[in-house]
């Protein structure tokens, strides 16, 4: 490559402090027959990387611009660079820069050096960041069971092994005040949330009503709103706030009724016994199909009803928590991560 003008390098042939024709070249003195003293250093990572900008660009006018420093300044990395060598890197006069058959041999081990020093930074910084201490994981229902869930504490582990976790089950009656309190760290439940507390979303499913068998319309595919007017609906004790338990009673309904609650439920077992009974009906996640079957219990479509969500919870004043935080990070990364829904 021709390079025009002065300043294609600082010590170009016939310069005053140029380099005689091959020095530095394979058995020159005080080279590549030198054995590896203190005095003979191995190479820095910044002249490698000097190196392969130069051998990039052949220009040191470019080459100087992309590092930020000046000609001569880049001429002297190179220089030391190849005094530590012990060969000669690139030929270099006022028009041209060319890379020597050695330099071109050599190109291939600096990148990988140089690679290599940035995975060891890498894996230096991650092991820094590692988080050590124990993080309580609250879980309503079968959150805990669900995929997303998993893959949330998966990759909580990979990124921290030192982390130690444990998983509580909790409770309708108690799982909002129990993460109020402090006896969980998080929380996977089914928003809506009170205030003081932040949710991560991690999946949307469809809603189905839990009807007893016998229900005339529980041999249905699907029902509307307006059908299951008038049936109770099962209530939960008044500890739970009444924004999360009118959401999942669908209360008011479209028309604007309210709904009429019915027998009162501590936990799940409860809520389905409830049901099983005749007591009541309920609205449940979708993957209550899977996770709850009982005799004495069917679950209908309903269209018309929104959907809900699953989410991450903490409180706003832990959201900075060390061990809060990587459970957040872990969430995003598998959010992130997870593939696009058709």
């Amino acid at each position: 490559m021709t390079e025009h003008g002065r300043g294609a390098d600082d010590r170009g042939a016939g310069e005053p402090g140029a380099e005689p024709p091959g020095a530095g070249a394979p058995g020159a003195p005080g080279h590549a027959d030198t054995p590896w003293t203190a005095s003979r250093q191995a190479p820095s990572v910044q002249q490698l990387e000097t190196f392969l900008i130069l051998a990039e660009e052949l220009h040191f006018g470019r080459a100087a611009a992309r590092l930020f420093v000046t000609q001569p300044a880049l001429s002297r990395q190179l220089r030391s660079l190849e005094e530590r060598l012990g060969v000669v890197l690139l030929q270099r006069s006022r028009r041209h820069v060319e890379i020597t058959p050695a330099g071109a041999a050599l190109l291939p081990k600096a990148r990988a050096a140089v690679e290599a020093m940035a995975g060891l930074c890498r894996a230096a910084r991650s092991h820094a960041r590692q988080i050590e201490g124990r993080l309580v994981i609250g879980s309503i229902g079968a959150e805990a069971a669900m995929p997303y869930t998993r893959a949330v504490l998966d990759e909580l582990h990979a990124c921290h092994p030192r982390l130690r976790t444990s998983v509580r089950g909790l409770d309708l009656a108690t799982h909002f005040g129990a993460l109020e309190r402090g006896e969980v760290d998080v929380l996977f439940l089914r928003p809506p949330v009170p205030p003081g507390i932040e949710t991560l979303t991690l999946t949307t499913e469809p809603r189905v009503a839990c009807l007893p068998a016998d229900d005339p319309l529980a041999g249905r595919d699907e029902v509307t709103l307006a059908e299951l007017s008038g049936r109770p609906v099962v209530d939960v004790p008044p500890q739970c706030p009444r924004l999360w338990w009118r959401f999942w009673a669908a209360d008011p309904r479209p028309d604007g009724s309210p709904v009429r609650y019915g027998p009162v439920v501590p936990d799940m077992e409860a809520l389905l016994l409830a049901v099983s009974q005749g007591h009541a009906m309920a609205f449940l996640p979708a993957a209550a199909r899977h996770f709850f079957p009982r005799p004495g219990i069917s679950y209908v479509a309903v269209p018309d009803l929104p959907p809900g969500t699953a989410a991450l919870a903490w409180t706003a004043r832990n959201r900075t928590l060390p061990t809060v935080a990587a459970i957040r990070r872990a969430a995003a990364t598998v959010l992130r991560n997870a593939p696009a829904n058709p």
